[in-house]
């Protein structure tokens, strides 16, 4: 298991790096482009799950289904600045099936919501930090206290606001000619007020659906046999 996060935490810097480097390359114009790249990054993971266990056709099957409800949660939103129940959806996946899992959620979430809301150089972007945000609730689950609503609306908080971080990489990036450390902060200083509305939307939709969608997705997980993971039975279930 320890192999798994570490090649995992390789696998996601790798798609960071993959990232910096197409950017540099191509000028911060094939968006497109970067997005294929970051999808053949995310299918390692899922090289890795096959490494781990088989994984089967329902399975793939409900991580679509909860992929595309990710993204279709998102557009009702679409005009409240920074209101994302995406994030949400895709926290609790990461916590119920698992790191991979999460990130592959989080970034066809991203990719397939923006079919709808206009695709840009933005899109690769909020493929990695919201899979990295999902992979990351996977790593966390297996601590004690995850499941603990206080301790899930601290990471989804937290998580409001490093996601806006990630998002503006790519801003500064696309505008290195005219980057100052000035220019720097104030990107930073007036994405202030949109991760803060993100970071409180995430524990409304956290303190509101978080119990009953884990309990739900358990249930379903455990019924049908799931992506199950037994080293970590144990310590989900304490808490």
């Amino acid at each position: 298991m320890a192999r798994a996060r570490a090649s995992l935490i390789i696998a996601t810097a790798t798609v960071f790096i993959m990232l910096i480097v197409m950017y540099a390359v191509f000028n911060y114009h094939n968006y497109l482009l970067l997005s294929l790249g970051i999808i053949g990054g995310i299918m390692m993971l899922f090289f890795i799950r096959f490494e781990i266990k088989t994984v089967k056709t329902r399975e793939i099957v409900i991580l679509a289904l909860l992929a595309a409800i990710g993204a279709v949660a998102r557009v009702p939103f679409a005009g409240l600045p920074s209101v994302q129940p995406t994030s949400f959806v895709i926290i609790t996946v990461g916590l119920v099936f698992g790191a991979e899992s999460g990130f592959l959620v989080g970034a066809l979430a991203a990719l397939v919501s923006n079919i709808f809301l206009g695709q840009g150089p933005w899109t690769p972007w909020q493929m990695f930090a919201w899979g990295t945000m999902g992979m990351s609730a996977g790593l966390l689950r297996q601590f004690a206290g995850m499941g603990n609503l206080w301790v899930l609306n601290t990471f989804g908080f937290i998580w409001g606001f490093i996601f806006g971080w990630m998002m503006n990489l790519w801003i500064v990036f696309s505008n290195m000619q005219n980057f100052t450390w000035e220019f720097l902060v104030g990107i930073y200083v007036s994405s202030f007020y949109h991760d803060l509305a993100h970071a409180i939307s995430n524990i409304v939709f956290i303190s509101l659906f978080s119990m009953s969608w884990t309990r739900i997705l358990n249930r379903f997980k455990k019924k049908h046999g799931l992506l199950e993971d037994p080293a970590l039975n144990q310590t989900i279930n304490r808490t």
